[in-house]
């Protein structure tokens, strides 16, 4: 790994990691600092094969996950993104709780100046289904 001091704190870059975590209580999410943070540029990525477990039938559900943000002072690591993201298929929650939480723990870790979780889930019984979770939540800055 580079000799930066500021890398030194990821848990699995440049580690032969491959344990996924059972749940995203026990993911870590890692992040490293943003090199220009007084630049506005959004960062877009894609989780095509995201899955989970209903928790009325237990039946899976999968979904593509895209998260898009402009970073604040921190950047979120891929891999450790990967590995949390892995951790739901076995979560039962429900679809529009899962966007929320991923943003809500996006949010914690990074403190992002904007960003937007949407999860495309495969239709269920003829319906599809698309959340779509934002920070700021404008919604509660009018509160």
């Amino acid at each position: 790994m580079s000799g930066r001091a500021d890398l030194q704190n990821l848990s699995l870059l440049g580690k032969s990691e491959n344990r996924l975590p059972a749940s995203p209580d026990e993911a870590r999410l890692d992040v490293f600092p943003n090199l220009r943070p007084g630049r506005l540029y959004w960062i877009t990525l894609n989780c095509p094969e995201f899955s989970s477990l209903c928790p009325v039938t237990g039946q899976p559900d999968s979904a593509k996950i895209i998260i898009r943000y402009v970073p604040g002072e921190m950047c979120v690591e891929t891999k450790s993104l990967k590995f949390y993201l892995a951790s739901f298929r076995n979560q039962p929650a429900f679809n529009e709780e899962i966007v929320n939480r991923i943003l809500d723990d996006l949010v914690k870790i990074m403190k992002p100046q904007q960003l937007i979780v949407r999860g495309e889930f495969a239709p269920r019984g003829g319906i599809q289904l698309t959340t779509e979770a934002t920070f700021p939540d404008t919604l509660a800055e009018k509160s």
